[in-house]
């Protein structure tokens, strides 16, 4: 009698073999996944999948154009650097481009500062601006930097 009792309290029938039954379906309990939970399961799983795959794919795409951004900025500042050393300081320009695609130029033009200051002015002023320029899927990307920079005192007549 302790059997039969403790299949009543846990709500479902004892067979022989000690295995409870279902009492809802007279085949007994059949465990598993219906074919609906398994294609809401592989449906969320797609989704969760696909968004995780854009993110990294534009975490990669962010990454990769910071670098172009960060070589070009390094090039402009290596063009500005050379201004004086290995080009003279004077009105002018000079331009290349590097194995990688990177296109530069820097240009050199003097700044007229009469307007500016009263009377004649004792240095010479340059204005310095390297640009470097690259193709990407989405187009041209620029890099610009600029800098003032004062001559050699004029000689005086």
């Amino acid at each position: 009698m302790k059997g039969i009792g403790a299949s009543r309290r846990l709500g479902g029938n004892v067979r022989s073999g000690g295995a409870r039954s279902c009492p809802i379906k007279p085949g007994g309990c059949k465990r598993g996944f219906s074919l609906l939970e398994v294609l809401v399961a592989f449906t969320i799983l797609a989704i969760t999948l696909g968004v995780l795959t854009q993110v990294f794919s534009r975490a990669l795409n962010t990454a990769a154009l910071s670098g172009s951004y960060g070589r070009a900025t390094a090039l402009a500042e290596a063009g500005i650097g050379l201004v004086g050393l290995d080009m003279p300081l004077e009105p002018g320009s000079r331009a290349g481009e590097t194995e990688d695609g990177l296109q530069w130029q820097v240009l050199v033009t003097e700044l007229p500062l009469g307007n500016l200051l009263p009377g004649e002015p004792p240095l010479p002023a340059y204005l310095i601006t390297a640009e470097v320029a690259w193709e990407t899927a989405r187009g041209t990307r620029r890099v610009s930097l600029s800098t003032l920079r004062l001559g050699e005192a004029l000689p005086e007549s």
